[in-house]
């Protein structure tokens, strides 16, 4: 086949490319492996591993030994480096099958794997790893293409692929991966001899070649024809999932109340850890939860494991209405609160009737996935990212079950066989190793006023201790730059943007909706969206009046009312801070309406906290003085006017500033970014309606 030949699957090989690496088999392998790993309809985030074997210098005995270098624990194909293979004696892992004691020592074979290893400098092997070793081929791939699980998971899944291939790919019933999956895909190919691939009941697809890029080419032919397949039948039965039961809203409809509602659904979630969302509204989704067989289907669960794994035993469907009125958040959080209540009553029997006597304690027992009817489907996890690809795995799953049903009849994992995934004990040695969350983990946090400056200094403190930010600013250039440069920092998932007027009340509420939908909901607001005009009162226009209390009160006013709002569904509390002035506190020349504005933030904050404490809201205000480094306070004429007043030029501002401080310190952005973590990081969850000076230290405004 060439480029042109393929409908399903995208031809991507590079020859001048490949060219460059030819004699460089392990550099091959990652570059085939990228190219697999680009097009989502060959494998899923993270699933699936490659492999190659190379004849290799043994360093010790200086001798020619057979080496295999295979895709390692995590990670990630499309983006897999050398770093991520595994490279181990290929002898030594065929030597475990002289010690291998059956299925009952699956595990401990894995810790037999640590013997086999070629280079210690490679990534820890997977529990894929005797799939590829036991098997003789030079190049091999294993995927978890839609196309081709939708067959294995067909009721008459061995029978479809052995009339479509006319024998040419084998069949291995579902079988947890491990060492003795190895020596079923040993056996087939034994007793199949010349198959160019093997399927394996439920979970994925094997196919291989002498070549990296005969594998390739291989494994592209092989999923094209299942693709093919599959659309025909498509075309022959009609209709999708015995076709449609209700009609979607409108996508603008969809997405206000997917907003309305997400607050609820996260606090509902987070019932015992802060969870963070995701929300698409992708035709597959819609296809499948307006379809009649929705409620048939969606309690089966998934088949493939590394669709279980990030989606767990089934999705929560709602029951309410497409249109239900959202505004009574109280009266819909009564209507949807028992469904959770169920869910976790199911998944607590499930983890009870499967568990073993060496089982870990049971996990977070609420939804992962939850399809809402009419509207799209919500997904939550412990960060973004993972709630993101959880969602794209069910999307894989949807694809699956729409194979399946089209061919024959979808069948997912037994329970137990999901439970021994799910619970198995060397992903449970995964999970303990991973490192300590930080401290933001999970918090979704809205900065206004965070193009630059103060505003962009606290988002960058609270993104680089785990929080998911959404960046705010009026100025589109500025928000862009900085949002660019935080996603190089941290990552897409880490940040979302909105342009923002805190003086409009239309804009405002974009912005939270955008929070909502992009990460679920909101935990921590600062208000630090400002501008600064110093003028004698003669001077000061009421246009100048209007403008500093439009952004500094009113504004301020206007962003929390909205976030109490998202906080309150939510019903997990959160924090409000508050970036103020010491000129709330201290009298100071050419600075009525600013000055006045500062102290009328400052009050509105301790208003605020006396009145949401009960909705564990704090509120807490940081007092900066003459921050300059970044600041878009210091243009419009601000600069000029302070050092007029203080009868000095604008360059000795900062030694001035600096100097009249008890500490003698020019303070920074980071500075007061530091104040606000102080706040939400955790040692000060029990203070509200308090105030941190960041400004060297000035006696005058010390608040008590």
């Amino acid at each position: 086949m060439s480029n042109k030949d393929f409908k399903f699957v995208s031809y991507l090989w590079d020859e001048e490319k490949a060219k460059a690496l030819v004699g460089d088999e392990v550099g091959l392998l990652v570059y085939r492996s990228n190219l697999l790993g680009a097009d989502l309809r060959l494998t899923n985030y993270g699933g699936g591993n490659t492999s190659c074997k190379v004849a290799s210098i043994d360093p010790l005995t200086k001798k020619s030994v057979e080496v295999m270098w295979v895709k390692g624990s995590g990670g990630d194909l499309g983006t897999m480096k050398k770093e991520g293979l595994a490279a181990l004696y290929l002898d030594r892992l065929h030597d475990l099958q002289n010690i291998y004691k059956g299925l009952a020592y699956e595990d401990e074979i894995v810790g037999l794997y640590n013997h086999c290893i070629y280079d210690f400098d490679s990534k820890a092997p997977s529990i894929d790893t005797a799939l590829h070793g036991l098997l003789p081929f030079k190049h091999i791939d294993h995927l978890h293409p839609d196309a081709a699980i939708a067959i294995a998971a067909a009721k008459d899944g061995e029978k479809i692929t052995k009339e479509l291939f006319k024998g040419a790919i084998g069949w291995v019933p579902w079988q947890r991966p491990g060492f003795d999956l190895g020596l079923q895909l040993k056996k087939c190919l034994e007793d199949n001899p010349g198959i160019r691939g093997i399927m394996l009941g439920s979970h994925g697809l094997f196919t291989w070649g002498d070549t990296a890029y005969e594998s390739y080419m291989n494994t592209l032919e092989v999923i094209e024809i299942c693709a093919q397949y599959l659309e025909d039948s498509y075309v022959k039965k009609g209709s999708a999932f015995k076709g449609q039961k209700i009609q979607a809203l409108s996508k603008e409809a969809r997405t206000n109340q997917a907003a309305a509602i997400a607050p609820i659904l996260r606090g509902l979630c987070s019932s015992k850890t802060k969870m963070v969302g995701n929300f698409t509204d992708d035709d597959r989704v819609l296809e499948f939860i307006n379809s009649n067989d929705l409620a048939r289907l969606a309690p089966m669960g998934t088949s493939c494991p590394d669709h279980f794994l990030r989606t767990k035993i089934a999705p929560l469907v709602l029951a309410i209405p497409a249109d239900a009125e959202i505004k009574n958040s109280a009266e819909i959080k009564k209507q949807i609160e028992p469904e959770f209540v169920a869910y976790r009553k199911m998944y607590a029997e499930y983890y009870e009737k499967c568990k073993r006597d060496n089982s870990p304690a049971i996990r977070d027992a609420n939804p992962v996935v939850i399809l809402y009817p009419g509207v799209g489907m919500f997904t939550f996890a412990k960060d973004k990212q993972t709630a993101r690809v959880a969602a794209e795995f069910y999307i894989n799953a949807i694809n699956v079950m729409k194979g399946a049903e089209a061919i024959s009849s979808y069948t997912s994992l037994p329970l137990q066989e999901a439970f021994n995934i799910e619970y198995w004990l060397l992903e449970e040695a995964k999970l303990q190793r991973m490192p300590k969350p930080k401290a933001l983990k999970g918090k979704i946090a809205l900065v206004t006023g965070s193009g630059g400056g103060i505003g962009k200094a606290i988002a960058h403190k609270f993104a680089s201790e785990g929080a998911c930010v959404i960046l705010s600013d009026n100025n589109l250039e500025r928000l862009q730059a900085a949002k660019d440069e935080f996603i190089k920092a941290y990552g897409k998932d880490a940040v979302a943007s909105d342009v923002l007027d805190v003086t409009d009340a239309n804009s405002i509420k974009k912005t939270m909706q955008t929070a909502c939908l992009q990460f679920g909901g909101l935990d921590i607001i600062v208000n630090n969206a400002g501008l600064s005009i110093s003028k004698t009162i003669e001077d000061h226009t009421e246009q100048d009046w209007d403008i500093l209390y439009d952004v500094l009160v009113k504004g301020q006013f206007l962003v929390t009312q909205n976030a109490i709002d998202i906080m309150r569904k939510q019903a997990v509390g959160g924090d409000i801070l508050n970036i103020v002035s010491k000129n709330a506190l201290v009298s100071g020349p050419n600075n009525a309406g600013y000055g006045s504005a500062k102290a009328a933030q400052l009050h509105l904050s301790r208003l605020n906290a006396a009145e949401l404490g009960k909705d564990k809201i704090r509120v807490n205000v940081i007092n900066p003085d003459a921050v300059i480094a970044g600041s878009n306070i210091w243009s419009g004429g601000w600069a000029e006017g302070r050092a007029k007043a203080y009868g000095i030029t604008i360059a000795e501002l900062p030694a001035y500033y600096a100097g009249r401080t008890l500490l003698n310190e020019i303070i920074l952005p980071e500075d007061i970014a530091n104040a606000c973590f102080a706040y939400v990081g955790g040692l000060l969850n029990k203070t509200t309606g308090n105030v941190i000076n960041v400004d060297g230290g000035i006696a005058v405004s010390f608040v008590r």
